[in-house]
């Protein structure tokens, strides 16, 4: 399952419903109507704009993924059901060798994710107090060390 698969415009329903999935686990900051403002820009404008990667599981079924524009990880997710079992390091890896990635942004109050990236060679180098959307969410940047 560490193949890393593209993905292809009719599957962005599948990957915003993994994405839905994936915040509810673990973004419990976030405002169920924060929620419902995403979905449609990540369907229709978001998955557009990043270079867009996968892991599927035996089923064809994607479990991981994430966009990469400018060299910035703009986003990475993984499926509830298989979180803990190193997908999101072998995606991380792949944009970091493969797609030349050394910046994330991640929302400071998932601390998961601030913890999974420093583990990764990520130290904070800057930080906002409103998202990219300008919402309430402080932002961490992070760059890769060295």
């Amino acid at each position: 399952m560490s193949k890393i698969d593209n993905i292809h415009k009719i599957e962005y329903p599948e990957v915003v419903a993994l994405w839905e999935a994936s915040v509810r686990a673990t973004h419990h900051f976030l405002k169920e109507e924060d929620i419902e403002y995403f979905k449609p820009l990540i369907l229709n404008t978001y998955l557009d704009a990043v270079e867009l990667r996968c892991i599927r599981n035996s089923e064809h079924k994607i479990v991981g993924f994430f966009g990469v524009a400018d060299q910035n990880l703009e986003m990475l997710f993984i499926d509830p059901e298989y979180r803990g079992k190193k997908i999101g390091k072998a995606l991380l890896d792949y944009a970091i060798t493969r797609l030349n990635v050394f910046k994330v942004d991640v929302n400071e109050q998932n601390e998961q994710a601030v913890g999974f990236y420093e583990h990764c060679g990520f130290e904070v180098v800057g930080r906002s107090e409103l998202d990219a959307s300008g919402k309430p969410y402080p932002t961490l940047h992070m760059q890769l060390k060295g």
